[in-house]
């Protein structure tokens, strides 16, 4: 059962599969309420409006792996708060910056103490972007300027120097499930001054799992673990030194072996989950 797009009808309510799915406060017990339940491909800026209905869903005996956890969802959709969760758990990362409205002279500052060498991007994103390589004074005021006219807060990074010898910058996104890594890909982006991501032209190429080191294995199961997520897509750089970019909530599973390396575990994790129960009275 999938969850697509919270509804706005009744707090707590959703519809699955072409059916109601109703969770409502106050009430001993919802009027439906699945044994399983998988939710996936809520995107970062409606996230807080499906917050009403992860707050029931908890009262629930529900199985779900990660859906109720609203601080989880929080820590990996909002940078500011993935950037400190990620300082105070270890995480290797990029010395960053959160500007939120911030004076010309305030962002001057941060733009010399990061090196002069930066990415900028916003809090809250999805798919690359407006992420910006900025390298110039010029540059960096008309991306402040296009924050502010968005009215949107944003982060300063230090590059992370992710770029082998013909220019291309490369990154691995690692989807892993509790302490298992499902799938690898490596991106590549003959654009260095674009993000790493597919939707920006990255070409994407699959890797057995197996391949990836017992260190890059460890790092992006810490990584989806300080966010406090049991799933996630972890975009991490080993070219010019390991640095975490992201975990992403719901990783992009409509892709070459999806189905067969992430979508069929994920599956078997709720269904799994289902059989033995709450633990600890929690169902994330």
């Amino acid at each position: 059962m999938t969850f697509r797009r919270p509804s706005t009808a009744v707090p707590g309510s959703g519809r699955t599969g072409g059916r109601g799915l109703v969770l409502e406060p106050g009430r001993e017990r919802p009027r439906v309420a699945p044994d399983t339940l998988i939710v996936y491909e809520i995107p970062p800026a409606d996230r807080t409006r499906f917050e009403g209905f992860q707050s029931v869903l908890r009262t629930t005996d529900t199985a779900t792996i990660g859906g109720a956890d609203i601080a989880a969802w929080r820590a990996a959709t909002d940078k500011r708060r993935t950037v400190r969760r990620f300082a105070v758990a270890g995480i290797p990362h990029a010395p960053t910056l959160a500007l939120d409205a911030p004076s010309r002279a305030e962002v001057l500052d941060a733009f010399a103490a990061l090196g002069r060498d930066v990415w900028a991007r916003p809090t809250t994103g999805v798919g690359g972007e407006h992420v910006f390589h900025i390298t110039g004074v010029q540059r960096l005021v008309e991306v402040a300027d296009f924050y502010a006219d968005l009215g949107q807060s944003w982060l300063l990074s230090e590059d992370a120097r992710n770029v082998d010898r013909r220019g291309r910058r490369h990154q691995l996104r690692i989807v892993v499930l509790g302490d298992r890594v499902l799938r690898v890909c490596e991106h590549v982006q003959h654009d260095p001054d674009a993000p790493c991501n597919e939707a920006r032209g990255a070409v994407s190429t699959p890797l057995p799992a197996d391949a990836l080191s017992a260190r890059h294995s460890a790092i992006a199961v810490d990584a989806t673990r300080a966010l406090g997520l049991p799933f996630g897509g972890v975009d991490l750089a080993v070219m010019g030194g390991d640095c975490v970019f992201e975990v992403d909530v719901h990783p992009v599973i409509d892709v070459e072996g999806g189905l067969e390396s992430v979508a069929l575990p994920l599956v078997r994790a709720h269904l799994d989950r289902a059989a033995s129960g709450p633990v600890d009275g929690t169902v994330c």
